[in-house]
């Protein structure tokens, strides 16, 4: 398998999965701060995108007009991107040190004045909305990069999401890229498990809703680094061609990679996205 860039190393990426859960943890640990297992559930995805050469992307210059948009509107995930941003060259290692520190640029959300961040993020149903806004923008001006939102299933609750998707779809947004970090918790339960009718309806047909708003959708386990590039590797010559923009529900596990985190109940209620 090989995409513009480079070509696709599936060790390689585990390799970098692995460095990242672990730096991670000492940022954490260090700090006293931090959504690790949510950082945990997304590190496949986010080292798939960096490292296996999907996103376009320049170090030396993060405001490259031609890059591809990344945002992650699950903010509170940065913990987990911080150490990618810094391994491929956006800032200095050494910054991870002071993750939520005096001083820090590294905070516990993702903030647009991190090198390599876009949009400030971590408050629930407005990744989305950002992302089609400049997927929209992209069309007019007649650019041809991807916008990429690594969205959570528990924040798929707000309505704005929906909104969002509905009128990317309406514009045939094919250059949006969604994908679904579908590890089954939220702060109201278990997405799977809610039956309340005021905490809102099950997320068991995900795939389903996806569909019915006009997205071309796929599925994948969010784990497995091979199957979440086999589905996206495609993603930039739809661009201009189909007219629908693509989601992928990578199904993930909260906490995933640590004996004692993986799985684990966040709370009463469930924990976080």
């Amino acid at each position: 398998m090989s995409f513009p860039d480079r070509d696709f190393d599936p060790v390689r990426v585990a390799e970098k999965a692995l460095w990242v859960r672990r730096v991670v943890l000492e940022m954490a640990v260090a700090a006293r701060s931090g959504h690790v297992t949510t950082a945990f559930s997304q590190t496949e995805i986010l080292c798939t995108l960096y490292y296996g050469g999907l996103l376009h992307y320049r170090p030396d210059e993060p405001r490259w007009l031609d890059r591809d948009r990344f945002i992650l509107s699950k903010g509170q995930g940065g913990i987990g991107l911080y150490p990618i941003l810094a391994d491929v060259g956006f800032f200095p290692l050494s910054d991870l040190a002071n993750f939520a520190g005096p001083g820090s640029n590294l905070g516990v959300h993702a903030e647009w004045h991190v090198p390599g961040i876009e949009v400030v993020s971590g408050s629930l149903g407005h990744g989305l909305p950002l992302a089609t806004g400049m997927a929209l923008a992209a069309r007019w001006s007649s650019q041809d990069h991807l916008v990429v939102c690594l969205t959570g299933d528990g924040e798929l609750y707000e309505g704005s999401c929906w909104e969002a998707l509905a009128v990317a779809n309406h514009l045939e947004l094919d250059n949006l890229v969604v994908i679904v970090d579908r590890n089954g918790q939220a702060t109201l339960g278990y997405s799977d498990e809610i039956e309340s009718p005021l905490d809102g309806p099950r997320h068991l047909d995900l795939e389903e809703k996806l569909e019915a708003f006009g997205l071309e959708v796929r599925a994948c386990d969010g784990h497995v680094p091979e199957r979440i590039a086999t589905l996206l590797e495609d993603a930039r010559r739809r661009v201009g061609r189909t007219g629908r923009p693509l989601a992928v529900v990578a199904k993930t596990e909260k906490g995933h990679g640590s004996a004692f985190l993986a799985g684990l109940r966040g709370g009463p209620r469930g924990g976080t996205r």
